[in-house]
Protein backbone atom coordinates (compact mmCIF):
# COMPACT_ATOMS: atom_id res chain seq x y z
CA UNK A 1 0.00 0.00 0.00
CA UNK A 2 1.34 3.15 0.81
CA UNK A 3 4.44 4.78 -0.28
CA UNK A 4 5.24 7.46 2.46
CA UNK A 5 7.69 8.73 4.50
CA UNK A 6 8.15 5.98 7.80
CA UNK A 7 11.42 7.49 8.75
CA UNK A 8 12.44 10.94 8.63
CA UNK A 9 9.92 13.13 9.70
CA UNK A 10 6.76 13.79 9.51
CA UNK A 11 4.20 14.67 5.71
CA UNK A 12 3.44 18.28 6.68
CA UNK A 13 0.12 19.97 4.66
CA UNK A 14 -0.57 23.59 4.66
CA UNK A 15 -4.59 22.87 4.33
CA UNK A 16 -7.18 22.26 6.15
CA UNK A 17 -8.62 18.80 7.28
CA UNK A 18 -10.79 17.23 4.51
CA UNK A 19 -13.33 16.40 6.71
CA UNK A 20 -15.09 20.07 6.94
CA UNK A 21 -15.44 20.52 3.49
CA UNK A 22 -16.77 17.06 2.83
CA UNK A 23 -19.36 17.44 5.85
CA UNK A 24 -20.91 20.66 4.04
CA UNK A 25 -20.79 19.11 0.67
CA UNK A 26 -22.94 16.01 2.13
CA UNK A 27 -25.34 17.87 4.03
CA UNK A 28 -25.87 20.08 1.39
CA UNK A 29 -27.09 17.08 -0.96
CA UNK A 30 -27.77 14.59 1.94
CA UNK A 31 -29.63 17.02 4.37
CA UNK A 32 -31.67 13.52 5.98
CA UNK A 33 -28.30 12.72 7.59
CA UNK A 34 -29.20 15.30 10.37
CA UNK A 35 -32.02 12.70 11.25
CA UNK A 36 -28.77 10.45 12.16
CA UNK A 37 -27.51 12.62 15.06
CA UNK A 38 -28.41 12.72 18.32
CA UNK A 39 -28.06 9.93 20.88
CA UNK A 40 -28.46 6.40 20.83
CA UNK A 41 -31.17 5.15 22.98
CA UNK A 42 -29.54 1.44 23.17
CA UNK A 43 -25.90 2.36 24.48
CA UNK A 44 -26.18 3.03 28.04
CA UNK A 45 -27.54 -0.44 28.12
CA UNK A 46 -25.05 -2.21 25.57
CA UNK A 47 -22.06 -0.56 27.71
CA UNK A 48 -23.94 -1.45 31.57
CA UNK A 49 -23.80 -5.19 29.98
CA UNK A 50 -20.27 -5.35 29.16
CA UNK A 51 -19.49 -3.55 32.83
CA UNK A 52 -21.43 -5.99 35.01
CA UNK A 53 -20.18 -8.83 32.62
CA UNK A 54 -16.57 -7.76 33.91
CA UNK A 55 -17.44 -7.71 37.59
CA UNK A 56 -18.70 -10.98 37.49
CA UNK A 57 -15.52 -12.03 35.92
CA UNK A 58 -14.33 -10.24 38.87
CA UNK A 59 -15.41 -12.78 41.11
CA UNK A 60 -14.96 -15.84 38.02
CA UNK A 61 -11.37 -15.14 38.26
CA UNK A 62 -10.14 -14.58 41.67
CA UNK A 63 -9.02 -18.11 42.42
CA UNK A 64 -7.71 -18.89 39.28
CA UNK A 65 -3.97 -19.31 38.66
CA UNK A 66 -1.70 -16.57 37.49
CA UNK A 67 -1.42 -18.36 33.73
CA UNK A 68 -5.13 -18.41 33.61
CA UNK A 69 -5.49 -15.00 34.80
CA UNK A 70 -3.51 -13.38 31.71
CA UNK A 71 -4.80 -15.81 29.49
CA UNK A 72 -8.55 -14.69 30.32
CA UNK A 73 -7.36 -10.78 30.15
CA UNK A 74 -5.90 -10.95 26.63
CA UNK A 75 -8.68 -13.39 25.10
CA UNK A 76 -11.47 -12.28 26.88
CA UNK A 77 -11.70 -9.29 29.50
CA UNK A 78 -9.35 -7.17 27.89
CA UNK A 79 -11.44 -7.13 24.37
CA UNK A 80 -14.32 -6.30 26.44
CA UNK A 81 -12.14 -3.33 28.21
CA UNK A 82 -10.84 -1.77 24.25
CA UNK A 83 -14.45 -2.38 23.32
CA UNK A 84 -15.44 -0.07 26.34
CA UNK A 85 -12.20 2.59 25.78
CA UNK A 86 -14.19 2.75 22.04
CA UNK A 87 -17.69 3.30 23.87
CA UNK A 88 -15.95 5.92 25.68
CA UNK A 89 -15.03 7.80 22.45
CA UNK A 90 -18.70 7.92 21.53
CA UNK A 91 -19.82 9.23 24.95
CA UNK A 92 -17.22 11.97 24.54
CA UNK A 93 -19.63 13.03 21.48
CA UNK A 94 -23.03 13.23 23.97
CA UNK A 95 -24.51 10.17 22.38
CA UNK A 96 -25.58 8.39 25.15
CA UNK A 97 -28.01 10.95 26.45
CA UNK A 98 -27.48 13.75 23.97
CA UNK A 99 -25.83 17.43 24.37
CA UNK A 100 -28.91 18.68 26.34
CA UNK A 101 -27.76 16.31 28.96
CA UNK A 102 -23.52 16.72 28.86
CA UNK A 103 -22.95 15.91 32.38
CA UNK A 104 -25.15 12.69 32.54
CA UNK A 105 -22.35 11.65 29.63
CA UNK A 106 -19.54 12.42 31.58
CA UNK A 107 -20.55 10.50 34.47
CA UNK A 108 -21.84 7.56 32.44
CA UNK A 109 -18.18 7.10 30.67
CA UNK A 110 -17.13 7.53 34.14
CA UNK A 111 -19.12 4.09 34.77
CA UNK A 112 -18.10 2.77 31.60
CA UNK A 113 -14.70 3.24 32.40
CA UNK A 114 -15.08 0.95 36.12
CA UNK A 115 -13.86 -2.53 34.38
CA UNK A 116 -10.49 -0.77 32.80
CA UNK A 117 -9.05 -0.17 36.20
CA UNK A 118 -7.40 3.08 35.93
CA UNK A 119 -9.16 6.76 35.41
CA UNK A 120 -9.20 7.45 31.15
CA UNK A 121 -12.62 9.31 30.51
CA UNK A 122 -12.36 12.50 31.54
CA UNK A 123 -8.99 13.27 30.14
CA UNK A 124 -9.98 11.16 27.00
CA UNK A 125 -13.16 13.75 26.35
CA UNK A 126 -10.85 16.83 27.08
CA UNK A 127 -8.44 15.83 24.20
CA UNK A 128 -10.69 14.50 22.07
CA UNK A 129 -11.77 17.43 21.31
CA UNK A 130 -8.69 18.68 19.86
CA UNK A 131 -8.05 15.72 17.81
CA UNK A 132 -11.44 16.43 15.73
CA UNK A 133 -10.95 20.26 15.83
CA UNK A 134 -7.40 20.20 14.97
CA UNK A 135 -6.74 17.11 13.07
CA UNK A 136 -2.79 16.57 12.72
CA UNK A 137 -2.17 19.66 14.57
CA UNK A 138 1.52 19.79 15.89
CA UNK A 139 1.12 20.05 19.74
CA UNK A 140 -2.21 19.94 19.76
CA UNK A 141 -3.73 16.56 18.54
CA UNK A 142 -1.90 14.22 20.89
CA UNK A 143 -3.06 11.29 18.78
CA UNK A 144 0.18 11.81 16.55
CA UNK A 145 3.69 10.37 17.65
CA UNK A 146 6.47 12.19 19.12
CA UNK A 147 9.50 13.22 17.38
CA UNK A 148 11.21 10.53 19.64
CA UNK A 149 8.77 8.00 18.39
CA UNK A 150 8.89 8.52 15.00
CA UNK A 151 12.39 8.67 15.12
CA UNK A 152 13.15 5.79 17.60
CA UNK A 153 11.00 3.35 16.47
CA UNK A 154 11.84 2.97 13.06
CA UNK A 155 13.05 -0.95 12.63
CA UNK A 156 10.41 -4.02 12.61
CA UNK A 157 11.30 -5.02 16.22
CA UNK A 158 11.44 -1.82 17.54
CA UNK A 159 7.61 -1.14 15.68
CA UNK A 160 6.81 -4.14 17.68
CA UNK A 161 7.92 -2.77 21.06
CA UNK A 162 6.25 0.52 19.93
CA UNK A 163 2.68 -1.49 19.47
CA UNK A 164 3.09 -3.14 22.56
CA UNK A 165 3.81 -0.02 24.54
CA UNK A 166 1.10 1.98 23.03
CA UNK A 167 -1.35 2.03 25.83
CA UNK A 168 1.92 3.90 27.91
CA UNK A 169 2.72 6.46 25.01
CA UNK A 170 -1.01 7.31 24.71
CA UNK A 171 -1.32 7.92 28.87
CA UNK A 172 1.66 10.31 28.36
CA UNK A 173 2.33 11.80 25.46
CA UNK A 174 -0.58 14.48 26.06
CA UNK A 175 1.25 15.17 29.46
CA UNK A 176 4.68 15.76 27.11
CA UNK A 177 2.72 17.30 23.68
CA UNK A 178 -0.20 19.35 25.40
CA UNK A 179 -0.62 19.64 29.24
CA UNK A 180 -3.47 20.67 30.79
CA UNK A 181 -4.89 21.93 33.98
CA UNK A 182 -6.33 18.92 36.01
CA UNK A 183 -10.04 19.20 35.96
CA UNK A 184 -13.00 18.65 38.80
CA UNK A 185 -14.18 15.60 36.65
CA UNK A 186 -10.96 14.15 36.24
CA UNK A 187 -10.35 14.20 40.12
CA UNK A 188 -14.18 12.20 40.02
CA UNK A 189 -13.45 10.15 37.60
CA UNK A 190 -10.01 9.46 39.56
CA UNK A 191 -11.48 9.22 42.69
CA UNK A 192 -14.87 7.09 41.93
CA UNK A 193 -12.56 4.74 39.77
CA UNK A 194 -9.87 4.17 42.62
CA UNK A 195 -12.91 4.00 45.15
CA UNK A 196 -14.20 1.03 42.99
CA UNK A 197 -11.03 -0.77 42.69
CA UNK A 198 -10.23 -1.15 46.57
CA UNK A 199 -13.93 -2.82 46.70
CA UNK A 200 -12.79 -5.18 44.22
CA UNK A 201 -9.28 -5.76 46.25
CA UNK A 202 -11.40 -5.91 49.56
CA UNK A 203 -14.04 -8.47 48.09
CA UNK A 204 -11.91 -11.09 46.23
CA UNK A 205 -8.34 -9.67 46.27
CA UNK A 206 -5.66 -8.57 43.90
CA UNK A 207 -6.35 -11.09 40.97
CA UNK A 208 -9.53 -9.73 39.53
CA UNK A 209 -7.57 -6.21 39.39
CA UNK A 210 -4.76 -8.06 37.70
CA UNK A 211 -7.16 -9.57 35.03
CA UNK A 212 -8.81 -5.79 34.59
CA UNK A 213 -5.59 -3.44 34.10
CA UNK A 214 -3.46 -6.41 32.35
CA UNK A 215 -6.79 -6.51 29.54
CA UNK A 216 -6.78 -3.13 29.18
CA UNK A 217 -3.24 -2.89 28.48
CA UNK A 218 -2.86 -6.10 26.59
CA UNK A 219 -5.86 -5.59 24.09
CA UNK A 220 -4.78 -1.48 23.70
CA UNK A 221 -1.02 -2.78 22.34
CA UNK A 222 -0.41 -5.69 20.27
CA UNK A 223 -3.91 -7.31 19.84
CA UNK A 224 -6.36 -7.69 16.55
CA UNK A 225 -8.76 -4.84 17.87
CA UNK A 226 -5.91 -2.65 17.99
CA UNK A 227 -5.24 -2.51 14.46
CA UNK A 228 -7.66 0.41 14.71
CA UNK A 229 -4.95 2.53 16.30
CA UNK A 230 -2.96 2.46 13.27
CA UNK A 231 -5.92 1.84 10.44
CA UNK A 232 -7.37 5.00 11.22
CA UNK A 233 -4.73 8.05 10.66
CA UNK A 234 -1.50 6.71 9.13
CA UNK A 235 -0.70 7.28 6.08
CA UNK A 236 -0.72 3.87 3.83
CA UNK A 237 -1.35 5.96 1.23
CA UNK A 238 0.43 9.75 0.86
CA UNK A 239 -2.02 12.52 0.79
CA UNK A 240 -4.70 10.33 2.82
CA UNK A 241 -4.72 10.79 6.41
CA UNK A 242 -7.98 9.22 7.60
CA UNK A 243 -9.52 5.92 6.24
CA UNK A 244 -12.38 3.37 6.92
CA UNK A 245 -12.51 -0.18 7.55
CA UNK A 246 -15.74 -2.35 7.24
CA UNK A 247 -15.45 -5.91 8.41
CA UNK A 248 -16.44 -7.79 11.11
CA UNK A 249 -14.55 -6.52 14.02
CA UNK A 250 -17.03 -3.43 13.87
CA UNK A 251 -19.66 -5.33 15.47
CA UNK A 252 -17.14 -5.17 18.91
CA UNK A 253 -15.90 -1.89 18.63
CA UNK A 254 -18.74 0.11 18.25
CA UNK A 255 -18.19 0.85 14.59
CA UNK A 256 -15.18 2.80 15.15
CA UNK A 257 -13.75 1.22 11.58
CA UNK A 258 -16.23 4.08 9.69
CA UNK A 259 -13.81 6.40 10.37
CA UNK A 260 -13.85 8.64 7.44
CA UNK A 261 -17.92 8.91 8.34
CA UNK A 262 -16.80 9.39 11.92
CA UNK A 263 -14.57 12.54 11.25
CA UNK A 264 -17.13 13.73 8.81
CA UNK A 265 -20.02 13.73 11.09
CA UNK A 266 -18.98 13.04 14.98
CA UNK A 267 -22.15 14.15 16.53
CA UNK A 268 -23.19 10.60 14.53
CA UNK A 269 -23.53 7.77 17.04
CA UNK A 270 -21.63 4.60 16.03
CA UNK A 271 -24.35 2.59 15.53
CA UNK A 272 -25.93 4.58 12.63
CA UNK A 273 -22.21 5.15 10.92
CA UNK A 274 -22.79 2.57 8.55
CA UNK A 275 -26.32 4.98 7.21
CA UNK A 276 -24.05 7.73 6.28
CA UNK A 277 -22.08 5.33 4.19
CA UNK A 278 -25.03 3.73 2.60
CA UNK A 279 -26.91 7.37 1.73
CA UNK A 280 -23.64 9.13 1.06
CA UNK A 281 -22.19 5.89 -0.80
CA UNK A 282 -20.24 7.97 -3.86
CA UNK A 283 -18.59 9.82 -1.00
CA UNK A 284 -16.59 6.65 0.95
CA UNK A 285 -16.60 3.91 -1.47
CA UNK A 286 -13.77 5.42 -3.85
CA UNK A 287 -11.97 6.59 -0.36
CA UNK A 288 -8.74 4.04 0.23
CA UNK A 289 -9.70 1.84 2.90
CA UNK A 290 -8.52 -1.39 5.05
CA UNK A 291 -9.90 -4.55 4.75
CA UNK A 292 -7.92 -6.41 8.12
CA UNK A 293 -6.90 -4.57 11.23
CA UNK A 294 -4.68 -7.30 11.36
CA UNK A 295 -3.16 -7.11 7.77
CA UNK A 296 -2.98 -3.14 8.80
CA UNK A 297 -0.79 -4.28 11.91
CA UNK A 298 1.36 -6.40 10.23
CA UNK A 299 2.33 -3.98 7.50
CA UNK A 300 2.69 -0.88 9.91
CA UNK A 301 5.84 -3.52 11.21
CA UNK A 302 7.25 -5.02 8.10
CA UNK A 303 6.82 -1.95 5.65
CA UNK A 304 9.64 0.38 5.96
CA UNK A 305 7.49 2.98 5.08
CA UNK A 306 5.33 2.98 7.34
CA UNK A 307 6.26 3.95 10.90
CA UNK A 308 5.36 6.74 13.56
CA UNK A 309 6.45 9.38 11.42
CA UNK A 310 3.57 7.80 8.74
CA UNK A 311 1.55 10.98 10.18
CA UNK A 312 0.09 14.01 8.07
CA UNK A 313 0.52 17.33 10.72
CA UNK A 314 -0.49 20.53 10.01
CA UNK A 315 -0.34 24.24 11.64
CA UNK A 316 -3.28 25.77 13.19
CA UNK A 317 -3.12 29.37 13.55
CA UNK A 318 -4.20 29.77 17.18
CA UNK A 319 -3.05 30.22 20.55
CA UNK A 320 -2.12 26.33 22.04
CA UNK A 321 -5.39 25.74 24.17
CA UNK A 322 -4.76 25.71 28.04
Amino acid sequence: MGKTGGRGDFEWVYNDQPHTSRRKEILAKYPEIKSLMGPDPQLKWVVSGMVLTQLLACYLVHDLSWKWIFFWAYAFGGCINHSLTLAIHDISHNVAFGNKLAKWNRLFAMWANLPIGVPYSASFKKYHIDHHRYLGGDQLDVDIPTDIEGWFFCTPARKVVWLFLQPLFYALRPLLVNPKPLGQLEILNATVQFTVDIIIYYLWGVKPIVYLIAGSVLCMGLHPISGHFIAEHYMFLKGHETYSYYGPLNMITFNVGYHMEHHDFPSIPGSKLPQVKKIAAEYYDFLPQHTSWIRVLWDFVFDDSIGPYARIKRQYKINKQG
